[in-house]
């Protein structure tokens, strides 16, 4: 009997992102819901310790990893290994001055998917050297949704990644329904919508929306 956990992988489609301060007055738990009754099937947790204190995103994201266990989507945590590994959440993601790929690799294990931030040629080579699972690219288009964000890449660098890269990545930075089309033709499979995802008016309508351009394209 093969009693080895199955490792998480990067899904196509809408890649989900809490960001209650955007959200309207609804919770990061009522969003979420909304985010999966609209298809999304990965939704990473991202609030900061200045928004909330530990013990509250800690009860917060208990909430969110049942609620993703009993839908099947994949639940990330932005940063927080200590949550990630409390709660059991399925992997984290990481910017280029959280702590190392390898660090949280020894702490998560090999069973877990590590996302990291990448703005350049040059990161997106060192996160496949240290075994990131998966990348993040971008700002592709200026972003205000992020505290201390780098400036946009741009699509120049959406293009290198599409053609090297060879793991999954997500597209992600001030990208709206309006311009997820130029995302999806430039071969990003898995693609980032903040705002206009927690800041709709219909946040199930709206992800129904942007997961159909993207099956279309």
């Amino acid at each position: 009997m093969n009693d080895k956990k199955e490792k998480p992988v990067l899904n196509s489609g809408i890649y989900g992102i809490t960001a209650e301060q955007f959200s309207k007055g609804r919770s990061n738990i009522q969003v979420v819901e909304e985010m999966i009754r609209g298809g999304i099937t990965t939704i990473q947790y991202r609030e900061k310790k200045h928004q909330k204190d530990v013990g509250e995103m800690y009860a917060e994201c208990q909430q969110l990893r049942k609620l993703t266990r009993e839908y099947g989507v994949t639940f990330i945590i932005n940063d927080h290994v200590d949550l990630a590994l409390l709660v059991d959440a399925d992997g984290v993601h990481v910017g280029q001055e959280d702590l190392p790929v390898e660090a949280v690799r020894r702490l998560l294990g090999h069973d877990k998917i590590i996302g990291l931030s990448t703005h350049s040629p040059e990161q997106m080579e060192r996160a496949v050297d240290v075994g990131a699972d998966y990348i993040g690219v971008g700002p592709i288009f200026a972003t205000q949704t992020k505290e201390n964000v780098c400036d946009a890449v741009g699509l120049q660098y959406l293009d290198y990644v599409t053609k090297y890269c060879p793991i999954p990545f997500v597209a992600i930075g001030g990208i709206k329904e309006h311009n997820i089309s130029e995302i999806a033709s430039r071969g990003a499979k898995s693609i980032c919508l903040v705002t206009e995802i927690v800041g709709s008016e219909d946040i199930y309508f709206t992800c129904v929306r942007l997961n159909s351009i993207l099956k279309n394209k």
